[in-house]
């Protein structure tokens, strides 16, 4: 049986219609590009790191020496000009296809009852000035030797000759029970203090190269500038990706630009498992500074601040959050350090705000031990290198760390022995007859 249609059941599609879907389609992938290309800052382009520093015979042979300083850093094509992958890559994986370089962890009681410990490794070979140096590596917030980004620097500073001491901050291990009622805080450098002393106990003839990522920078310099014994048979230091003030910092973490408040949301739920998963020591001991009050607000804290109000300033009796910042930022220290002083940041880094920057360019400035280096492009302790898509195992910053410590060295070397750093003064010259 067959069905007649009218001429008027049938429809038909003007001619224009298909166009105006390709139209649709074409604006839609347009968006989509522009979008992709605003947030990966496809069209920022590669440049050398702003180098800040004064003009003297050390600096102009530091970056002679060291010319990855001076040149182009180029990260991945596709995403490596993203601050925020920078960040997140290496918040997720660290690195890629990291090494495991093997260690012995050291132990050390504190005077507080607390446990310190730390992981030594070995050279891997002889240093190329034949003398014996001493990486001591402070990581960054609530890090240890175990991470993948601490392990790549430590494989391949072993590589170049280098002995490597890396300190586990209290509580960071997850199999390390605490022994007393604290933990790491953001400018306590006992810890630090007590391993620095150990290697240079262990190993009289070392001279060491003092390296800190983002939280371990403003340790490492705040230890440096408290006392000038600290810097004793030190060659020289550098710090990557901190924020220099806390007091400063807290402002521009409630911010949400470049998506701080939300890090700092992140990064505050990080604190908070290291805290609870340490909570018999914190808050169950006789000697604790926390009672049941301060945990209630620990579980219901959003933010860094929140945490360091109610527990981190707790640890060492400060009595309000702004002298805890003050008293624990190494930017009241810094001016103090007078080894070579390598301050590495990236413009893109999503946690430390521009206007900190202006506190490692003015020291630059004034002091002419202090290199500041500003790369364009790197995140948050990312610095990934590589050709379009894949990262290289090895990073831009594992590269400037050694290859400045490496120039440091020979620099040295080439010095009068009267001037080295671990040796006395000159003998007189024998007085004719």
């Amino acid at each position: 049986m067959s069905t007649l249609v009218e001429p008027g059941d049938v429809h038909t599609i003007a001619p224009e219609m298909p166009a105006m879907f390709d139209g649709m389609k074409l604006a839609a992938v347009a968006t989509v590009l522009y979008f992709l290309v605003r947030c990966l800052n496809l069209k920022s382009p590669t440049a050398p790191p702003d180098v800040t520093y004064q003009d003297t015979p050390l600096n102009r042979y530091l970056l002679k020496s060291c010319p990855i300083l001076t040149k182009a850093y180029i990260p991945p094509l596709l995403w490596g000009k993203s601050g925020h992958l920078q960040t997140a890559l290496y918040g997720k994986m660290g690195r890629v296809s990291s090494p495991t370089p093997c260690g012995v962890r050291k132990y050390l009681l504190m005077q507080d009852g607390a446990t310190a410990t730390f992981d030594l490794f070995e050279p891997l070979g002889d240093h190329r000035t034949g003398d014996d140096i001493t990486m001591v590596i402070c990581p960054g917030i609530g890090n240890h030797s175990e991470k993948h980004y601490i392990r790549t620097f430590v494989d391949h500073s072993q590589r170049q000759g280098y002995r490597c001491a890396v300190l586990n901050h209290l509580g960071a291990l997850p199999n390390i029970e605490l022994t007393s009622p604290r933990m790491f805080t953001y400018g306590c450098t006992w810890e630090f203090a007590a391993m620095v002393g150990y290697i240079k106990r262990a190993f009289p003839q070392t001279l060491l190269i003092v390296v800190g990522f983002s939280l371990g920078g403003n340790i490492v310099c705040k230890f440096l500038g408290e006392n000038r014994i600290n810097q004793e048979r030190v060659l020289c230091c550098v710090s990557v990706c901190q924020g220099y003030s806390a007091l400063r910092a807290q402002e521009t973490f409630l911010q949400w630009d470049q998506c701080r408040r939300l890090y700092n949301f992140l990064m505050a739920d990080n604190m908070k498992k290291i805290i609870l998963s340490h909570r018999g020591s914190l808050f169950g001991m006789n000697s604790s500074k926390m009672d049941d009050a301060d945990l209630s607000r620990l579980y219901t804290a959003t933010s860094l601040m929140q945490i360091d109000d109610n527990i981190m300033r707790k640890f060492h009796g400060h009595d309000t959050l702004k002298e805890y910042y003050e008293k624990e930022s190494c930017v009241h220290y810094i001016h103090n350090v007078n080894v070579p002083l390598l301050l590495v940041n990236s413009s893109d880094d999503p946690l430390v705000h521009q206007s900190l920057l202006t506190i490692p360019r003015t020291l630059a400035e004034k002091k002419q031990n202090v290199i500041f280096a500003l790369t364009l492009h790197g995140g948050h302790l990312g610095f990934f290198e590589g050709a379009v898509l894949f990262p290289q195992p090895l990073t831009w910053m594992d590269k400037v760390i050694v290859g400045y410590a490496n120039a440091i060295c020979q620099w040295e070397r080439h010095r009068p022995p009267c001037q080295r750093t671990r040796r006395g003064p000159c003998p007189q010259a024998k007085r004719k007859a």
